[in-house]
């Protein structure tokens, strides 16, 4: 029975549910913000999910310098969103940049009218059931709302998010966002912009994203990356 219950566990860490923390316990040891400190995050990330493309990290990296510089991230935790792959892939990582852990790596929805499969466009507008770029904060409390257990975001970046709060915007669980919806319907539903995930992880996944923590919404768009404060010098 000892030997089943583990090999279950395993098998659910692998598929993108499960605390990869368990398996991974080194420490970063280089300075915070110094190019080795990138380097390290890199390349113990790399070692425990080699879909997060490097650029993408290193990117989500170098926004959480600047937040906590500016004492806007409370914890050592970020969340990437990588909308350049399509909605088949694993495209959100939860990431413990204290230790360099991979805390989840799972399916995430993008907005309806961003697109099908892949999202190709994203908005900052009420009502355009797009979801938004950029650089983001979340919530300090979670909510029991119309999507269930769910937690509010922020936009930290004018003209590209910061209407994500009134649009309310929020992580929360949805049937569509589960992995078996794309084996059912040959792709992961889509919301109305919110970064939905499925209801069997939601609300570990919120538990460990609250409280004032960065996420990063990627999609290689020239404007943002060259605007955006959170990126530069």
């Amino acid at each position: 029975m000892m030997i089943r219950l583990v090999i279950l566990f395993l098998i659910v860490c692998i598929a993108g549910w499960g605390p990869f923390s368990l398996f991974f316990t080194r420490t970063i040891t280089a300075p915070l913000g110094t190019q080795a400190w990138i380097n390290e995050e890199i390349k113990d990330i790399d070692a425990q999910a080699s879909n997060l493309d490097h650029q993408v990290l290193k990117i989500a990296l170098i926004a959480y310098i600047h937040a906590h510089a500016l004492g806007i991230a409370r914890t050592p935790i970020v969340t990437i969103i990588d909308y350049s792959k399509p909605s088949l892939r694993r495209r959100l990582w939860v990431i413990d940049v204290n230790h360099g852990k991979i805390l989840f790596n799972t399916w995430v929805t993008h907005g309806k009218n961003s697109g099908d499969i892949t999202a190709t466009s994203f908005s900052n507008q009420q009502g355009s059931l797009k979801s938004s770029i950029g650089v983001f904060l979340t919530a300090n409390r979670p909510y029991v709302g119309e999507y269930g257990y769910a937690l509010r975001i922020v936009g930290l970046e004018k003209n590209f998010n910061d209407n994500a709060y009134k649009r309310n915007i929020v992580f929360h669980g949805a049937w569509y966002a589960d992995p078996k919806n794309i084996s059912q319907e040959g792709e992961l539903g889509r919301s109305w912009g919110c970064p939905a995930v499925s209801e069997k992880i939601v609300r570990s996944l919120i538990d460990t994203i609250r409280d004032r923590t960065l996420v990063v919404v990627y999609y290689p768009d020239r404007r943002w990356l060259n605007q955006s404060t959170f990126l530069g010098a």
